[in-house]
Formats: C-alpha cells, sequence, structure tokens
C-alpha cells in the first residue's frame, strides 16, 4: 500500500520533474530508497500503475496549456488528408504530421522494450548513475547547439518548428524512448534532440512538451483499465491522490519552463543532474 503522504511526495515529483529535463522516474525511484520506503517496490506492476495515473495527469495539464494549438493541429491534419497534400504555408498541417511521425517511434520502442527495461534498471543506484548521463547528454546538447547557432532564428514561433525535417521528427521522437531508463528525462531527451536539430531552447520545450502528450496518453490507455482489476483496488485512492497533486506541480512547472526558456538554457538543469547524481549515489551507498 502507498501512504497518503507517499503518494503526494510521488506526484509532486512526478508531474514537476516529468516536464523539469531531470528525470521524474529517476527520482521516483531514487526517492523511495533514500526515504527508507521499503512498502514501496519500484520494479512492481502496482507501482507501474500508480506512476501511470500520475502521468496522466501531466498528459492532461499539457492537453489544456496547450488546447488552441492542439486544435489548430487536428484541423491542420484534417485539412491535409481532405486535401490529399501538406501545403508549403499550412504550418499546422506540416506540425501535425511532425507530432505523428515522432510519436511512432517512442511508441513502439516503449511497447518492445518496457518491461525488459524496468527489469534490469529499476534500482535506485542505477537510476542516480543514468542521472549523471542526463546531465552529461543536457550539457553536450548545448555545448553542440551553441557550435551550430543560426539554424533557426532565435525567436518563437511554430513555423519555425515546422521547418524541421521528417527524418529530424522522426529522431527526436525516438531519443525520447531513453526515459525509459530510470534517470534519463523524456523531456531532457526531446529537447536535446531539438536543440541538434537547430531549434531554440523555447521551441525546443514546446515541440518536447507536444510530443509528451499523445506518448503519455497512450500509455495511460494501455495501462489505467489494470486499476480495476480486484488486486489493485488498493491503488485506487493512492492513484487519485497522487495524480491530483501530480497534475498541480505540472501545471505550475509548464507556466515556468514555457517563460524560463525564453531566456535560459539546459545548463543549469544539466549541472543539477550531473552533481545530483554524484550525490545521490554517496548518499545511496552510504544508506
Amino acid at each position: 500500500m502507498i501512504t497518503v503522504l507517499q503518494a503526494i511526495i510521488l506526484g509532486l515529483l512526478q508531474g514537476g520533474f516529468e516536464l523539469f529535463p531531470v528525470s521524474s522516474l529517476g527520482h521516483t525511484v531514487i526517492f523511495p530508497a533514500l526515504f527508507g520506503w521499503s512498502n514501496i517496490h519500484e520494479s512492481s506492476n502496482a507501482f507501474l500503475i500508480f506512476l501511470v495515473a500520475t502521468h496522466l495527469a501531466t498528459a492532461l495539464v499539457l492537453l489544456g496549456f496547450y488546447w488552441r494549438t492542439w486544435v489548430k493541429v487536428v484541423a491542420g491534419l484534417w485539412r491535409s488528408l481532405a486535401e490529399r497534400q501538406i501545403r508549403p504555408d499550412d504550418t499546422y498541417a506540416k506540425l501535425g504530421w511532425l507530432l505523428v511521425v515522432g510519436t511512432i517511434p517512442a511508441g513502439f520502442l516503449g511497447l518492445l522494450f518496457e518491461k525488459s527495461i524496468r527489469t534490469i534498471f529499476v534500482t535506485a543506484d542505477s537510476a542516480a548513475f543514468f542521472l549523471i548521463l542526463n546531465g552529461v547528454m543536457l550539457l553536450g546538447a548545448e555545448t553542440l547547439r551553441r557550435r551550430k547557432r543560426g539554424s533557426i532564428k532565435e525567436t518563437v514561433h511554430y513555423e519555425h518548428i515546422a521547418k524541421v525535417s521528417w527524418l529530424q521528427s522522426f529522431g527526436v521522437g525516438a531519443v525520447q524512448a531513453l526515459a525509459l531508463i530510470p534517470g534519463f528525462s523524456r523531456s531532457g531527451a526531446s529537447m536535446s534532440g531539438g536543440l541538434l536539430v537547430g531549434l531554440t531552447n523555447e521551441d525546443a520545450a514546446n515541440f518536447s512538451f507536444l510530443l509528451a502528450t499523445p506518448v503519455i496518453l497512450a500509455a495511460a490507455v494501455l495501462k489505467l483499465p489494470e486499476l480495476a482489476q480486484a488486486q489493485n483496488q488498493g491503488l485506487v485512492a493512492p492513484a487519485i491522490l497522487g495524480a491530483l497533486f501530480s497534475g498541480l506541480s505540472a501545471y505550475l512547472a509548464v507556466r515556468y519552463l514555457t517563460r524560463y526558456f525564453q531566456v535560459g538554457s539546459l545548463k543549469p538543469f544539466g549541472l543539477y543532474c550531473l552533481l545530483g547524481g554524484i550525490l545521490y549515489s554517496l548518499l545511496l551507498f552510504v544508506h
């Protein structure tokens, strides 16, 4: 059983850290070990169901935050199907199909490898180690972006994201699959990919949040029906409570980050992951 306090803390961690590029899954694996929560087994199916419920809340917050964009994207997709073409000036039709292309690899790789990866890597020690690698990834992406300045203007418009190629969108979507490994961040991986294909920090963040929404919703549709099973009835209340706090922290996070990335970079998050991963590793070693 997950207690009320544990559900609140884990919900807050998941909702905020899912959008901050610092790995929500990594922190929800590391913190129970640091706190000595022996009732939580990170590799269990019950814990996965709980996390999927909190992820669903995050996805719904993202859907609500970007609802105007999604309305235009859906209209653009429908328009392109009706016209049997993507017109060069139809930004939202191109953006919609880029999101489709970017969603396919993450969903496919998740279905193939999610169970095996969780079996192998879901330990606090490995999560702390991969958190360090996540920091290296973020810092490396920022360094390479600065060397490639000028790919796309340093202003934010969806038409700039729509200039990304199909192959680039597929690649950005594929690196989201790194988030299957606790310690690697979904948003961090896709933002890093966005920077490497020439997007600004703000465009990369918006593209990342849009890409995350259908992937998380699909995972919830596949997994959450298990809450109705008799053996999982005790999870319902903690899952609802965790989801509520996850939604709250996700809303605060997305509001902050969409402003932060207008002028900020991934560097502070990379440094946190690098130093935090080292600190957590040491604490777990002496725990």
